[in-house]
């Protein structure tokens, strides 16, 4: 058991195929969500004592790079030693597929990071809709934010996507598009994703963007094209963020006339409803989620 597999006759491990036997129903979902609050207890307690026993400055600088992917190692062992126990007795489907109806993996690729990108423009007015943010949730955005540019990117576009889109689409919604209906499938994994965010801020708009997330992986079966659009849209943020000027702007819309904003934000919604009808045609008889109805 691991969280890495070696391949029979090559010379290569893959971290996906660790976990090709675990395919979770609803009460192994309560399981991972439950170690994932291990995890997560875990975390603080580890960035307590980095601020204990080195410094508050080193905490605050280091600990999110730190802390973050043992947030998920409950969750990750658990599904390995599932996964282990299944072997030789239940089928394997695979985490990450190629089901790209015929299109190449570069252009697949320039496709989602436009709805990607797309997709952070369009949701913005939802998120303009919520209470104004609390101050504890502004001082923890702004000090994952104002680190070293290179710890920033580190986690946010690296770890957040690949750790974020392994539990959410990779472990549930894959192992629920083989027991339900897709529809119900993409919505609960998207209220997953919003949920391990823990602040309404963050939790809404990733719900909403989770939906989408999902609805590429039940077409695809690709986990990476999920990780990269994930990838995308955290760093258009710390790309913002970044701009001289614009560090304490929170919403496009600040720093944009409404002549210039809403004609945008017509056009990156042509662009996500373009993407999604490439998505939607693409067929489903490569995929491992065939024998479920072909449309959401």
């Amino acid at each position: 058991m691991g969280f890495f597999k070696r391949h029979q006759g090559r010379g290569s491990y893959d971290f996906f195929s660790t976990y090709n036997y675990f395919m979770p129903g609803l009460s192994d979902i309560v399981w991972i969500a439950i170690l994932f609050f291990v995890g997560v207890f875990l975390g603080v307690l580890i960035s307590a004592g980095l601020a204990l026993f080195i410094s508050q400055d080193f905490a605050l600088t280091y600990g999110m790079v730190i802390v973050y992917p043992i947030q998920f190692i409950p969750a990750m062992l658990y599904a390995s030693a599932v996964s282990h126990r299944n072997m030789g007795f239940e089928p394997e489907y695979p985490l990450d597929n190629s089901n790209f109806g015929g299109r190449s993996g570069l252009g697949m690729a320039l496709i989602v990071s436009v709805m990607a990108l797309s997709a952070a423009f369009v949701i913005e007015p939802v998120s303009m809709l919520l209470p104004e943010m609390s101050e504890a949730t502004k001082m923890a955005m702004e000090q994952l934010l104002n680190g070293p540019v290179w710890l920033v990117l580190l986690s946010v576009s690296v770890f957040a996507p690949f750790f974020e889109e392994w539990l959410c689409r990779g472990i549930i919604l894959r192992g629920l598009l083989k027991k339900m209906k897709p529809s119900w499938a993409i919505v609960i994994s998207a209220l997953v994703f919003g949920l391990i965010h823990m602040n309404i801020w963050q939790a809404i708009p990733a719900f909403i963007i989770g939906t989408v997330l999902g609805y590429v992986y039940y077409k695809t079966g690709s986990l990476k094209l999920t990780m990269l659009m994930h990838c995308v849209n955290n760093t258009l943020s710390v790309v913002v963020s970044k701009i001289p000027g614009l560090e304490d702007v929170e919403f496009f819309a600040e720093i944009m006339s409404p002549w210039t904003y809403v004609p945008m934000l017509i056009a990156f919604a042509v662009a996500l409803t373009c993407g999604l009808l490439i998505i939607r045609s693409i067929p489903l008889t490569q995929s491992p989620f065939r024998k479920e109805p072909q449309q959401v």
